[in-house]
C-alpha cells in the first residue's frame, strides 16, 4: 500500500451499529473489524469495555503520517461529495459540511487511540485475502466499505478468497455496503451468494437502518451452519 493512494474516511460506532444491525449481544462478542481504516469504532468500543481488533494495511503507517494524509485529502473529498450530492441520502447528515465534520471527529478520535491501540494489538496492518489470525478467533466479523464497494478494482476471485478467509476466522461475516463506488449494485453479489450457499453456509441479504449512498441500505450476512446432534 502507498499512502498517497489512500483516502482516509472514518466512521463512528453509531454508524457501525446501523450499517451492520449490531445488537447488544453482537457488541458483546469478540469482533474483527475488516478494513476499518481511521474509523472511531475500535476506540469507542474499547472505551465501553468491548473487544475489537481492527485490520487494515493503513496501520503500517504512523499516526502522524495518517493525520497528514487526512489533511491532504479532506477538501477534495468534500468537494466531490458536494458535486455529487444528489447521489446521497441526507438523513444522517444535513449536508456535505456536516458529513465532513463528523468524519474529522471520528478520525481524530481514532488518531488519539491509534498508538495505544497498536501497542495493545487492536490495530493490525493485515491485508486480505491472507490473514495471520487463528481459526475461529472471533465471534463476528464486520467488513466496512471494502468488499463489493471496490468491485472494479478487486476481482471476484479476490472477493471469494477473502470471504473464505474471514469465515475461517469467524463463524459470521457481515459486509456493507453491497454497492460499488458508482452506486450500482456489485456484479459479484449473486456469485458470492451462490458460492457460499452451495458450500453449506447460511447466506442472506438483510436490510439495515443506514443509507447514505442511494439504495445502499443492505448488508450481506454469511454464517456457518451449526450442526445440531
Amino acid at each position: 500500500m502507498k499512502l498517497n493512494e489512500v483516502v482516509p474516511w472514518g466512521r463512528t460506532l453509531e454508524e457501525y451499529k446501523l450499517m451492520f444491525a449490531l445488537s447488544d449481544a453482537d457488541l458483546n462478542m469478540k469482533i474483527l473489524g475488516c478494513g476499518d481504516g481511521p474509523a472511531s469504532f475500535n476506540a469507542e468500543m474499547t472505551e465501553l469495555g468491548h473487544s475489537v481488533v481492527s485490520i487494515d494495511p493503513l496501520y503500517q503507517f504512523s499516526a502522524e503520517q495518517i493525520k497528514q494524509r487526512v489533511i491532504e485529502t479532506y477538501e477534495p473529498v468534500i468537494k466531490q461529495v458536494k458535486q455529487n450530492s444528489s447521489s446521497y441520502i441526507w438523513n444522517n447528515f444535513r449536508d456535505a459540511d456536516e458529513l465532513g465534520y463528523a468524519r474529522l471527529a471520528a478520525m481524530e478520535k481514532f488518531l488519539l487511540d491509534y498508538e495505544t491501540g497498536k501497542t495493545a494489538g487492536r490495530y493490525l496492518p493485515l491485508s486480505l485475502p491472507n490473514l495471520e489470525l487463528a481459526n475461529n478467533q472471533f465471534g463476528l466479523c464486520v467488513c466496512s466499505h471494502l468488499l463489493f464497494l471496490y468491485s472494479e478494482q478487486l476481482s471476484l476471485d479476490f472477493h471469494i478468497a477473502s470471504i473464505h478467509e474471514l469465515l475461517r476466522i469467524s463463524p459470521e461475516v457481515r459486509i456493507f455496503p453491497l454497492l460499488k463506488l458508482d452506486g450500482e449494485i456489485s456484479p459479484y453479489i449473486e456469485s458470492a451468494i451462490q458460492t457460499f450457499s452451495s458450500q453449506g453456509f447460511d447466506v442472506k441479504i438483510q436490510p439495515v437502518a443506514y443509507e447514505f449512498q442511494k439504495c445502499g441500505n443492505q448488508m450481506l450476512k454469511i454464517m456457518t451452519r451449526v450442526n445440531l446432534l
